[in-house]
């Protein structure tokens, strides 16, 4: 039976400032787009469906660096009609629509991104690395389910990254850590990071550098992330061995040259 959710149309005002950050720093820390009640409702189906899909996992002891960072579920709008509801959302579309100043948006794909108590830090990274698409005119959504302190493991940005494009060939790994944390230092990129209240959310491009400290907490630290990518980009060719599967997953049907607008990319916003 469909549960009783709270409607995510309504409009989030944004600010000048907030757009004109985005732009320049490559992300923007959004507070209460969506109110406790909001996110109270929806994290209660979230969070079932990742400790479902999760139950037999390894303990932290056992798994690597990239596992250690969070417990990892995609897509869960697939199959789940209320997270449906979330992901589709168009509230959370229309922002991600303004801050990039485009037409329209469509879904690249949701995760929750649950990192344990005692779980470890998630590597710097670019996202937009894993994506075969031919424009950087793309957005990721953190929201925290719950009040995430920074000793949780709340995502940490370098400022202003996102300007320079693709910045390394590896995948998130220790690899990649050691790579971006020396090109952070070396190129003087502004670290930024603060405390999120459940419903607040950060925006980031695709190419904007970014990681998360381990959870020092006993508490678990929550989050759904929604992908957006704007309306009109093209797949592209694959550019390293990680991008084919992206692209059968994510664009199944399609192939370089195509419009990214799958079954799996629906469009959410469009003004």
């Amino acid at each position: 039976m469909m549960p009783d959710l709270p409607d995510l149309s309504g409009t989030y005002a944004l600010s000048q400032e907030q757009i004109a950050s985005f732009r320049r720093d490559g992300h923007v820390l959004l507070r209460g787009i969506a109110s406790a009640n909001e996110v109270a409702a929806y994290r209660r189906l979230i969070a079932a469906m990742v400790e479902q899909a999760a139950k037999d996992r390894l303990p932290l002891d056992q798994r690597d660096t990239y596992h250690k960072a969070f417990v990892q579920i995609a897509n869960l709008w697939e199959t789940d009609e209320g997270v449906r509801r979330f992901t589709l959302a168009p509230r959370f579309a229309r922002i991600a629509t303004e801050l990039m100043g485009i037409d329209g948006v469509r879904i690249w794909h949701d995760q929750a991104l649950f990192k344990e108590p005692g779980g470890g830090p998630t590597p710097w990274h670019q996202d937009q690395y894993y994506w075969p698409l031919d424009s950087p005119n793309t957005v990721t959504m953190w929201m925290p389910l719950v009040d995430v302190p920074v000793e949780m493991g709340v995502l940490t940005f370098a400022s202003g990254s996102h300007a320079h494009g693709p910045l390394c060939s590896l995948a998130i790994s220790d690899e990649s850590d050691d790579f971006y944390e020396r090109t952070v230092r070396e190129r003087g990129f502004p670290i930024r990071r603060e405390a999120m209240k459940a419903g607040d959310a950060t925006f980031h491009n695709g190419w904007t550098v970014h990681m998360a400290p381990g959870n020092n907490t006993s508490r678990c630290r929550e989050v759904m992330t929604v992908i957006y990518l704007a309306d009109g980009i093209r797949v592209a060719e694959p550019a390293n061995r990680h991008q084919p599967a992206d692209m059968a997953r994510w664009l199944p049907g399609l192939k370089p040259g195509d419009l990214a607008a799958s079954p799996l990319n629906p469009l959410v916003y469009h003004r």
